[in-house]
This record gives C-alpha cells, sequence and structure tokens, in this order.
C-alpha cells in the first residue's frame, strides 16, 4: 500500500453538497472528536518504517484504524450520515422528518398561529346602546311656518342618563281616527340614531297632498322599534295631545313617515322634496 493510500484513508471524504463555506480562507477544520493532523502523521510515519512485515502489518492496523475514526460523527459529519445511508430508511427518515418538525415552533413561521386572531375581541369595539322607550324622550311636535300644515315635525330628546338608540322609524298614529303604524318613506340613513343623554333625533310626518281629502286629527299616538325592524308593533302606544302645540291637523289617505335621523336637514330634504 502506497503512502498516499494510506494516510488519506485516515480523512473520510465529505460527501459533496454538505460543504459549507465557513470564510476566505483554506485553513483546513479541525474535528473535536476525530483523529488529529499530528496522530494521522505519526501514523503515516509507522507505515514508513521498519520492515516489509511489519509495515504491512502496522498499515493494516493505521488503515483499520483509520476507518475505525471516520465511524465517530463530528460536527460536519452529521448532515451527511442520513444522506450516505439510503439502504436504513428509518434512519434516514428520522433526520428528514426532525427539520420540518421543528420548524412550526419558530416564532415567525407561517405555520404557527397568529397571535392577533380574528375570534380576539377588539379593544375598541362598544356594546350596542339598548332601544330607546317612552320612559327615555321628551316629545315634542312642530310644524314648519310656511308649510300650510302638510308636514310634522317630530323631535325626540333623551331625558335619561343613559345612551339609548331609536331604531328605524317611529310608529305613528292620530288615535281613533287614522289608525298606525304610518309606512315608511324614503331610505334609512346609514347610521342609526344613537343618542347620549340630551341629545336629539328627528322624524317627520308627510301629512297630506294639496287637493287632496284629509280628516282632522286632534291627537298624536307613538311607539318605538327595537333592533328587528317592524318589532313591538302590539305594544302600548303613547298618546299625546296636539291641540295645545300645533292646533287641529288634518291627515290625508297617504301619509307616511321618515326615518330616525340625527340631521334635521335630511329630515326635511325627504320631506319638501317634490312628491311624485
Amino acid at each position: 500500500m502506497s503512502r498516499q493510500q494510506c494516510a488519506g484513508s485516515g480523512t473520510p471524504a465529505v460527501p459533496q453538497g454538505h460543504i459549507r463555506e465557513v470564510g476566505t480562507t483554506s485553513r483546513p477544520m479541525r474535528s473535536t472528536r476525530g483523529p488529529t493532523m499530528s496522530t494521522a502523521r505519526n501514523r503515516w510515519q509507522t507505515c514508513a518504517l521498519g520492515t516489509a512485515a511489519v509495515a504491512a502489518l502496522l498499515t493494516s492496523t493505521a488503515c483499520d484504524s483509520g476507518k475505525e475514526d471516520g465511524k465517530n460523527p463530528t460536527a460536519t459529519a452529521s448532515p451527511s450520515a442520513s444522506a450516505s445511508a439510503p439502504a436504513s430508511p428509518g434512519a434516514s427518515a428520522a433526520p428528514a422528518t426532525s427539520p420540518s418538525a421543528s420548524a412550526p415552533a419558530s416564532p415567525g413561521g407561517g405555520a404557527s398561529p397568529s397571535p392577533s386572531g380574528s375570534a380576539a375581541p377588539t379593544a375598541g369595539a362598544k356594546p350596542a346602546a339598548r332601544a330607546c322607550s317612552h320612559d327615555d324622550l321628551s316629545i315634542t311636535p312642530s310644524l314648519w311656518k310656511t308649510d300650510s300644515g302638510q308636514n310634522l315635525l317630530i323631535t325626540a330628546a333623551n331625558i335619561s342618563g343613559t345612551a339609548c338608540t331609536l331604531y328605524h322609524y317611529p310608529y305613528v298614529g292620530f288615535g281613533t281616527v287614522v289608525g298606525g303604524p304610518l309606512p315608511p318613506m324614503g331610505a334609512a340613513p346609514r347610521a342609526v340614531a344613537t343618542l347620549q343623554p340630551k341629545e336629539k333625533a328627528y322624524a317627520g310626518v308627510y301629512m297630506f297632498r294639496g287637493g287632496e281629502q284629509t280628516v282632522a286629527v286632534t291627537a298624536l299616538s307613538m311607539g318605538y322599534q327595537d333592533r328587528a325592524p317592524g318589532s313591538n308593533k302590539d305594544s302600548a302606544w303613547l298618546e299625546q295631545g296636539l291641540a295645545a302645540r300645533t292646533g287641529d291637523l288634518n291627515v290625508g289617505r297617504n301619509a307616511k313617515v321618515t326615518f330616525w335621523n340625527k340631521d334635521l336637514r335630511a329630515v326635511e330634504d325627504q320631506l319638501f322634496r317634490p312628491k311624485g
């Protein structure tokens, strides 16, 4: 056996694809567990010196010891162990799956669930205000001075100590003369009328059209809806006298009521818009 063969057998070849570039220098890596360079040099000298029989024996011993040392894993040999052992599928499967199994444990991994999921409650969310009732409101009916009594304005003020919401449109009737509720007119506003204490909301009643046959009324009956449209129709309505505030009113057969709105101009726009 030549010197190159004996000396080369003590250094296991690193499979291609498992070499990591540490720096730009060509300094050989030192293993902390395998044989050192001085040990390999001493063994090579032992093979070179002595008689042929002793050299053959020592050569065999040195080569065998190099093979034994090559089996010891080093810091760079652990990745190649799984790649160079295709005969044992159980051994190669374990290293292949262990990196992927530990990947979701990374805090920044894509597979880990986000801590800010959609199911988590938002800090700025507020509970919906309760529906307003008769006890929460002060109702004021009024007329526009230049309107000739064709439209009635209903102003609702929150006199309670907590917020409440006027949902949809008010139930409006006129005592026993014109039963309610009147149908709504126009479109619902984008936002519901939630009233803080002392805040106001408005609704308008289209009473009659010029030349239409009417009846005189002296009382106004009102009711309020919950969140569900059309709710509370069978609840008790509160009747309010009109004569002291507005005088007698006339109501036609096509009377309608607008949705609650905190913007008075939006209510007026619906009432005074040219009717088709």
